[in-house]
């Protein structure tokens, strides 16, 4: 991702203009809110540092990880999850953030240029925004508690799975 801004903001959009990316970013800050204040905390904590260490690890190893099938199941299940409106305990979910930033840090860390000294810009920025979106969500969902709130944190889920259903489909059919 190329703005010409700098690798800081490259690495900002990159997490806007891919769309599996934002989905499962969206949803699972949308599943954290709805598990209350420890599953924002829990989110923070969690997603941003294990999608810094998958981005370490795939620009290290340029791992050639094109795992689009996996990654399109894993936002719709977690789509899925946020319109069910589970209550998830701590493991689960914990096990669900850092799983899922691990395997999508895995996989924009072969795309993004490995720096040779110190952290990249590029990898700093996306690891920026996934915390700002995440926290900034999460903590609406999470202090919300309105009815029709609540519906619509449901609706949003069900929209993420919608999108990888779709998805999925147009992956199988190819």
């Amino acid at each position: 991702m190329q703005t010409g801004f700098g690798g800081f903001y490259d690495g900002i959009a990159h997490l806007f203009l891919t769309p599996s990316d934002l989905l499962l970013v969206l949803g699972l800050a949308l599943l954290a809110g709805q598990q209350g204040p420890q599953g924002g905390r829990l989110l923070l904590t969690l997603l941003p540092l294990s999608w810094w260490i998958g981005l370490a690890v795939g620009q290290r190893w340029g791992l050639d990880l094109t795992l689009a099938l996996l990654s399109t199941v894993l936002f719709t299940s977690v789509g899925v999850l946020v319109a069910l409106s589970l209550r998830l305990s701590v493991q689960v979910l914990a096990f669900t953030v850092a799983g899922s930033g691990l395997l999508f840090g895995l996989i924009n860390g072969f795309t993004m240029p490995s720096a040779s000294s110190g952290l990249p810009l590029d990898v700093l920025g996306v690891v920026s925004a996934v915390a700002l979106l995440s926290v900034l969500i999460s903590a609406q969902v999470a202090a919300t508690r309105s009815t029709s709130f609540c519906i619509a944190v449901r609706v949003a889920g069900s929209w993420i799975a919608a999108a990888g259903l779709m998805s999925l489909g147009l992956l199988l059919k190819a």
